[in-house]
């Protein structure tokens, strides 16, 4: 365990004004609170909180942020009250504690509803004070340090959620080095086989090659005093799991991967980063493509610095990056740097960017997404891109995450211009719509009055803030189709039952429903949300159909045991009447396909999964679904007829998709369900009768066996 003095001078090394008083009160308090408490080492719990401070002290941050990290679990763990903490030490370190413990009890691992709720209050917790997040990720970095003492089960879930959430955090905050210490330590526990065969090829190649990194970095320490340069150079081999992700990316192998080993310079002015990359370019040859010039283009969280790739020794690839000091002291910190104190003053590095500035600028868009699959979507775009700068015709530079195209540089500029969007020109040239921008062209978007956004942008789209806009936009067209739709889908329903379908009946639905208005009630019948059924019993119960004499569901299939559980195939969707065969399933039951079924060619060789089936002899309930597959005349009416007329036939429509629009014809996918296949018959034969059906079918989709639904 640190003493208290040796974590006084660490914070005093950077910051002799500390209030040397306060930490140890900080210090003896927690070591109080924890008293009897133990990790899962077997070390003193308050080890842990000390050890957070000591890693947050290597940032050089402020005596709140060292005390919060002290303190940081005595509220959650202890018998530690938030106003005790405040009464001892102040509203804002005991405002940051709290903080720190809203956080810890986030599971941001869970199901992607709950884990995109929990992104949202991760935000907000950011949003009020970004030093929240710098103490757990401390945490974390020290937990990750200690993870073997936990269970194997607990340390691949904390190593999964590290390598998706903190680490990439930690690197869009600028906190690079942080980034690759927790991807590394997650790599560890994931893939330890993986690290372990880089590890062994590293310690052959430094065999082979002996110490690389020395020799390189004496050759350009040799060319910069060549030209009077001042400067120093560190250089240093990628972490394995950096080296593991390029291997992946690039699909080659560790002995054709060349940049594995960076190198950084660090001068004493700008003008000399400009002159060390002349330098290096003179003495060793350029790789095409790899240069980034970060200091005239900074990132979003202050980083600046030139990245280039040259041919070194051997025809080895190397990585220079050319930086100042206090561009460096940024690279290292990231928005921390706002924090940081060198020889007791606050941080006045230029460079450093203003952390209320900058999660308002990540955070802002996401406010208005109202889907949580979409908000989680939107959050790890802009958390994993890595950026490209383009230009507006004005000469104004867009920032973009690199793979971004004109439709994400459209939205970049206003939405308005984004939905209007009909075409693009890079550097005045017309270019495809899908085509990826890259650093330095000029982009000009081309719109047109009525243009409305189109389903296959979001497969375009690459940052979340396009997608957002698209999927609103989209969203909006939708209502409008979905409630026209779900409109002749409730008149039919109504006619079937005898009854007359008004607004004052769709407006008792609502209300029965729970629903805002008449408008969603037909909107989410267009969507297949609801069923026609549940919105005339809404209206009027005594019209729920009495289903005293139909087969159960669960007991529809004759051969299974009575512990086992079936599902229909949706590859072929077998219905009562068929002749079916069921196949075994580790974790899903018994899988139920029709005999005729072309993915049973699968289990040819496995015969022990087979199991001879057959339906129960009875009357079903509607619920088996069934596609059919329609060409229909583009006439005014004409989908309303055909649902009437699926409706009078007794079955429900569960779903409707066109998939292909003419000016004369449409042909659309209806998901019907239906009591068993005479039932199907007599549909498809009432449909075939309709003038306006050109062609009708029943649809099978042999791509879908692997998602099995419930029957």
């Amino acid at each position: 365990m640190i003493p208290a003095d040796d974590l006084v001078e660490l914070v005093r090394a950077y910051n002799p004004k500390t209030n040397e008083k306060l930490i140890r009160e900080a210090y003896d308090f927690g070591l109080e609170m924890h008293e009897g408490q133990y990790r899962h080492s077997g070390e003193p719990y308050f080890t842990h909180p000390i050890e957070v401070a000591a890693i947050l002290t290597e940032q050089q941050l402020d005596d709140a942020t060292i005390i919060t990290a002290l303190l940081h679990d005595t509220i959650e763990d202890t018998k530690a009250s938030y106003s005790e903490v405040a009464e001892l030490f102040g509203d804002e370190i005991a405002s940051l504690v709290d903080g720190v413990t809203k956080l810890t009890n986030l599971q941001l691992s869970s199901t992607e509803t709950k884990q995109a709720e929990n992104f949202r209050k991760l935000f907000m917790a950011m949003s009020k004070d970004l030093r929240v997040i710098l103490v757990k990720l401390g945490d974390r970095l020290h937990n990750m340090r200690t993870i073997r003492a936990m269970r194997p089960q607990k340390q691949v879930v904390k190593a999964r959620e590290t390598m998706d959430i903190y680490a990439p955090l930690a690197g869009r905050m600028g906190m690079q080095w942080m980034r690759e210490e927790l991807e590394d330590l997650a790599f560890k526990v994931l893939n330890p086989d993986g690290r372990a065969s880089i590890m062994r090829r590293f310690i052959t190649l430094q065999k082979e090659t002996g110490d690389v990194i020395q020799r390189i970095t004496g050759d350009m320490v040799n060319e910069l005093e060549k030209v009077g340069i001042e400067a120093n150079v560190f250089g240093r081999a990628k972490k394995p799991y950096s080296i593991w992700r390029k291997m992946q990316e690039k699909d080659q192998g560790f002995s054709r991967l060349s940049d594995i080993y960076g190198f950084r310079v660090v001068t004493a002015n700008e003008n000399d980063c400009y002159r060390v990359l002349g330098a290096i370019h003179q003495r060793w040859r350029a790789v095409p493509g790899r240069f980034k010039d970060y200091i005239s283009q900074p990132k979003s969280n202050g980083y600046r610095s030139i990245h280039t790739t040259v041919s070194g020794r051997d025809g080895r690839r190397v990585e220079v990056q050319i930086r100042t000091q206090q561009m460096h002291d940024v690279a290292e910190t990231g928005v921390a740097a706002h924090w940081s104190y060198r020889d007791g003053v606050r941080g006045e590095n230029p460079f450093a960017v203003d952390p209320a500035r900058w999660i308002r600028s990540l955070s802002e868009q996401f406010d208005t997404e109202e889907d949580h699959e979409d908000f989680l979507e939107a959050v790890k775009l802009e958390m994993y891109s890595d950026q490209v700068f383009c230009f507006t015709p004005r000469g104004d530079v867009v920032k973009l995450p690199r793979g971004g195209t004109p439709i994400d540089f459209a939205y970049a500029i206003h939405t308005r211009i984004g939905n209007a969007c009909v075409g693009a020109k890079i550097d005045h040239m017309r270019v495809p719509l899908w085509t990826r921008i890259k650093n330095g062209q000029h982009i000009e978007i081309v719109t047109a009055v009525g243009q409305m956004p189109q389903a296959t942008w979001l497969d375009i789209a690459t940052t979340g803030k396009a997608k957002s806009a698209i999927r609103r936009a989209l969203r909006a067209q939708d209502h409008e189709r979905f409630v026209k739709l779900g409109f002749e889908l409730a008149r039919a329903a109504f006619e079937q039952v005898g009854k007359k379908m008004s607004d004052k009946i769709l407006d008792m639905a609502a209300k029965q429903l729970r629903l805002d208005d008449r408008d969603s009630v037909l909107a989410r019948l267009g969507s297949a949300e609801l069923n026609a059924n549940d919105v005339i019993q809404a209206v009027y119960p005594e019209l729920a159909p009495d289903d005293s004499d139909e087969v159960a569901v669960d007991r529809a299939v004759i051969g299974l045991s009575p512990d086992q559980r079936f599902d229909r195939a949706p590859c072929c969707e077998p219905l009562p009447g068929e002749r079916i065969v069921g196949i075994r399933h580790r974790g899903k039951g018994v899988i139920v396909h029709a005999i005729d079924c072309e993915n049973l060619i699968h289990y040819e060789e496995q015969p022990d999964r087979w199991i001879d089936l057959h339906w129960q002899v009875g009357r079903h309930k509607p619920v088996y679904g069934a596609t059919l597959d329609l060409t229909i005349g583009n006439d005014a009416g004409v989908l309303g007829r055909i649902c009437t007329l699926i409706g009078e036939n007794k079955a429900n429509i569960s779903d409707l998709e066109f998939t292909d629009r003419k000016p004369d014809f449409y042909r659309l996918l209806i998901h019907v369900e239906l009591r068993n296949s005479e039932h199907l018959h007599s549909l498809m034969l009432a449909l075939q009768a309709e003038s306006e059906v050109a062609a009708i079918e029943r649809y099978r989709d042999s791509d879908r066996v692997h998602a099995v639904p419930k029957q």
